[in-house]
């Protein structure tokens, strides 16, 4: 294993060449799913299924002491889930939003200072400060809506500048922020350091599609994760993940359509349009869930040609970019777990550096 990579495809080709990866059965339809198969070792297990951050999450642990750890987690979840929703009144973010000063829990402070930071090293393609677009689009309360170009434009031009002077904040008048594009990733890192310091080796938290895993199966095997097609039922492939996360971001999961074009909820920030610049998902591998979660926003935002020159700038992730006309791309870093689906005709390009 080379030193920042996690997972890999088996196959060997040349760089640029266009290639038919082995295929595999497609097993499950959400955006990134759990392929379970019976383990060869036995260990205590302990499942639990909760709603928390507007999705469906599902803990499973592994180990001694695993149906209190499993509690805990959801515990957690659901403390963190209270001092992010946007939209409620009581939350941190809820106050800011609603133009109070707040003093902020150490969680929230550091994952608006990783989201600002991240902001400006993608370039703007991450951007907090999307909330009141997103109302206007309809896709906080599903009454969809495609506002007129001069009311986006007021939109954007409300966003003020962020500075957090130690943990105590006020938003610009007129600003308001939504942290969904990176609490699930921040989540997930919080739940593997807890889990990890109890001395849990196997486990795997899926945050509403946002994996992430400690270890690999009780067996010392992979974890499987089925990832979406974006334009048909059931997976396009299968990618093999062992300690780390992997979070998927596509134009599928929220959208609306209106005189037969198709407008999702990740907006491009430059315009307060649905990003439309050829990507229909993005998955990003890595260690860090906040990491990736950001990633397979702002990578989206950018499309194919700008996400693959910053992985070449940087070696914190892998990606597997899946263009509208069916093609895959996917980084060298994971050239030996990633097999397509029977059936899937897509073509797979290697990424090198």
């Amino acid at each position: 294993m080379t030193s920042g990579s996690i997972i890999y495809v088996d196959v060997s080709v040349k760089r640029g060449e266009l290639i038919g990866i082995k295929r595999l059965t497609a097993m499950a339809t959400v955006t990134l799913s759990v392929l379970f198969t019976a383990c060869s070792r036995e260990a205590e297990k302990s499942e639990l299924t909760i709603y928390a951050m507007d999705t469906v999450m599902s803990l499973t642990v592994y180990g001694d002491d695993a149906d209190r750890l499993t509690a805990q987690a959801s515990a957690r979840i659901n403390e963190l889930s209270s001092l992010w929703a946007a939209g409620d009144t009581g939350s941190e973010v809820g106050r800011l939003n609603n133009g109070e000063e707040v003093e902020l829990s150490p969680e929230t402070t550091e994952l608006i200072s990783f989201s600002l930071a991240m902001g400006t090293q993608t370039d703007g393609a991450l951007d907090i400060r999307l909330y009141p677009l997103m109302k206007e689009w309809g896709f906080t309360t599903s009454e969809y809506n495609v506002p007129e170009l001069n009311r986006l434009n007021e939109l954007l031009d409300m966003r003020g500048d962020i500075h957090i002077s130690g943990s105590t904040l006020a938003l610009p008048q007129g600003t308001e922020i939504d942290l969904g594009a990176v609490a699930k990733g921040y989540t997930g890192d919080i739940l593997y350091e807890m889990l990890s310091e109890a001395g849990v080796t196997s486990a795997i938290l899926d945050l509403g599609g946002n994996i992430h895993v400690i270890g690999g199966k009780p067996d010392g095997t992979p974890w499987r994760l089925g990832i979406k097609d974006p334009r048909a039922d059931g997976n396009i492939g299968v990618l093999e993940l062992y300690d780390g996360a992997a979070v998927t971001s596509g134009d599928y999961e929220r959208y609306f359509e209106d005189d037969g074009t198709r407008y999702c909820h990740i907006l491009d920030p430059k315009t307060g349009r649905p990003a439309a610049n050829g990507l229909c998902s993005v998955t990003v591998v890595g260690k860090e869930g906040r990491l990736c979660d950001a990633l397979s926003t702002a990578l989206f935002v950018m499309g194919s040609e700008d996400a693959e020159r910053y992985w070449r700038s940087h070696n914190d992730f892998q990606m597997i970019l899946i263009e509208i006309d069916g093609d895959i791309l996917i980084t060298e870093g994971l050239e030996h777990s990633f097999t397509l689906s029977d059936g899937t005709n897509s073509k797979v390009q290697i990424i090198r550096s």
